[in-house]
């Protein structure tokens, strides 16, 4: 379930609910809209593909022509969080007449909601794709059983 709605500021955001996709019964997106409006960042949307091995599940960000130091995945409180934070500004000082893409900051998060051995994640970034591997946890992952219906 995609939707828009405002904040407490009056701009709106994109979110995806719970009924989002096969992805968000696992683990949900969240999006730190409030923080970026309190702090009047401006953050690029970078898109997410998430697939869904036996074990694990994999995020693949693409975000080509960044700075791998500059990268930054952690996780706290069940959430993964993956973000951006150029050193310096390089093309502050070129002038384009037209430009469609920057290698800007950029954040996104995801909640695990207990499903992941969060101290087995692993990431790593290659021809412009930011892979996160995230192993399930057999616990709380258990397969979908079918009950026979009398």
């Amino acid at each position: 379930m995609y939707n828009k709605h405002r904040c407490h500021s009056g701009r709106m955001h994109d979110h995806f609910g719970r009924g989002a996709g096969k992805f968000s019964r696992h683990f949900g997106e969240t999006f730190g809209h409030h923080k970026r409006a309190m702090f009047n960042q401006i953050f690029r949307k970078v898109p997410a593909n998430i697939k869904e091995t036996e074990n694990n599940f994999i995020i693949e960000l693409f975000a080509p022509a960044l700075l791998k130091e500059n990268l930054k995945v952690v996780t706290k409180d069940d959430v993964l969080t993956i973000s951006y934070q150029p050193k310096e500004d390089a093309d502050s000082s070129k002038k384009y007449s037209r430009r469609e893409y920057s290698n800007g900051t950029f954040e996104r998060a995801f909640s695990l909601n207990g499903k992941i051995l969060v101290e087995n994640i692993s990431a790593r970034y290659a021809d412009g794709i930011l892979e996160v591997t995230l192993p399930k946890n057999p616990e709380t992952n258990i397969p979908e059983k079918s009950i026979l219906v009398d």
